[in-house]
């Protein structure tokens, strides 16, 4: 064999072998970086969620997920603004002057609009998520019950803007979580307008 045969084929297994090394280290390298990026539930657990808001009906409730934990959205009726007016007695926090708040839930109604409320649906206490009890529930929330919320764990009781009434073992209101409206039928909830 000659000198030149030799380098040729040297030659040729030197490319030859890179050429299979480096789809091999290809392959290997892009399910590693897909690993990276995250799933679709992670997203969902952690990002903004969007909301259908058109269905839900003067007076009902509707629980989105967000972050592993329930939001509500209510629409209320002037009834129900009227009882949060008439509740600010009987609050700890009625402004909503606790820190933790966004701006925008430092009002009357603690909210962006005020029919519609938007709430995380967990007690400041200890974390146990309160039901929704509304105005017709007074046999069992007492006779000038309004409607509100009331965590059955230990007592808590919340009235319709999510405000902790005085004496409960809650120590601030239901959380307002960052939210925006993208039209009259959308709502994005983890984002604000500042956020977005």
């Amino acid at each position: 064999m000659s000198e030149k045969t030799i380098d040729n084929t040297r030659r040729n297994l030197i490319v030859a072998t890179s050429v299979v090394g480096g789809a091999a280290s290809l392959g290997a390298a892009v399910p590693f970086a897909w690993s990276w990026w995250p799933s679709e539930r992670a997203k969902a657990a952690g990002g903004p969620v969007e909301a259908d808001i058109s269905s839900i009906a003067p007076g009902e409730l509707a629980v989105v997920e967000w972050r592993g934990k329930p939001v509500w959205i209510m629409r209320r009726t002037k009834e129900m603004l009227e009882a949060v007016r008439k509740a600010d007695d009987k609050v700890t926090d009625p402004k909503s002057e606790v820190a933790v708040q966004p701006e925008y839930a430092k009002n009357a109604n603690r909210s962006i609009k005020p029919e519609l409320l938007v709430l995380v649906g967990i007690c400041s206490h200890l974390g146990c998520s309160p039901q929704h009890k509304p105005a017709e529930a007074k046999a069992e929330m007492g006779a000038d019950w309004a409607g509100g919320f009331l965590c059955a764990c230990h007592g808590s009781k919340f009235d319709l803007a999510g405000r902790v009434y005085k004496g409960a073992p809650a120590p601030i209101n239901l959380e307002v979580p960052p939210h925006a409206y993208l039209s009259e039928t959308r709502l994005l909830i983890g984002e604000d307008k500042k956020g977005a």
